[in-house]
């Protein structure tokens, strides 16, 4: 039996930002507001990560410029992570290169070959500003790696080489939520 609230539960389901949308390749803001605006925010991209079947969320991905991410995704163990990080440092990423499937909400639909470190801590804040230490493996140190580069105004496409990264901003462009300003 679960006890709290389900993340999300009362939140709203937001638009996303898609690839070549300004707020997405820009480096998100410090949070420096703890109050209910914030814990607002974290219930919204719940929601909306839960309404679009995604394992992870950064606050720039719904159009909101601040170093926040919200979670819920398993490792390789098959053991489920469901949180948020607020003002998130990327401190540790090591082990083994990985290049595996990677997706995201902001570009619906597609997905290449990206290298990913099998290991990463991430060191921030929760909703009261107290710290936190989030350490993952596999596929959960993936998805932290994945949401600290959108706040740092970057898409898995900038990790990707080569034949990859060619392919898939070709698709991109011409998928049909294309804006026309699919970075290159």
């Amino acid at each position: 039996m679960r006890h709290g609230s389900i993340p999300g539960a009362s939140g709203r389901v937001r638009p996303l930002t898609l690839l070549g949308e300004t707020v997405l390749h820009q480096p998100c803001a410090q949070v420096t507001d703890f109050g209910p605006d914030l814990a607002r925010l974290v219930e919204d991209m719940f929601a909306t990560m839960y309404a679009a079947q995604g394992v992870g969320l950064a606050a720039n991905q719904v159009g909101e410029g601040l170093r926040v991410f919200v979670f819920d995704c398993e490792d390789d163990d098959d053991v489920r992570h469901v949180g948020h990080v607020v003002n998130p440092r990327l401190v540790e990423a090591d082990g083994d290169v990985i290049r595996g499937p990677e997706g995201c909400l902001s570009l619906p639909g597609l997905e290449a070959g990206t290298p990913r470190f099998d290991h990463a801590r991430v060191e921030g804040y929760d909703l009261g500003g107290e710290p936190v230490v989030i350490h993952g493996t596999g596929w959960f140190a993936r998805c932290l790696q994945h949401e600290c580069d959108h706040l740092e105004g970057r898409t898995y496409t900038e990790r990707v080489t080569g034949w990859r990264r060619r392919k898939v901003l070709r698709q991109a462009a011409r998928a049909p939520w294309a804006s026309g300003s699919v970075p290159s």
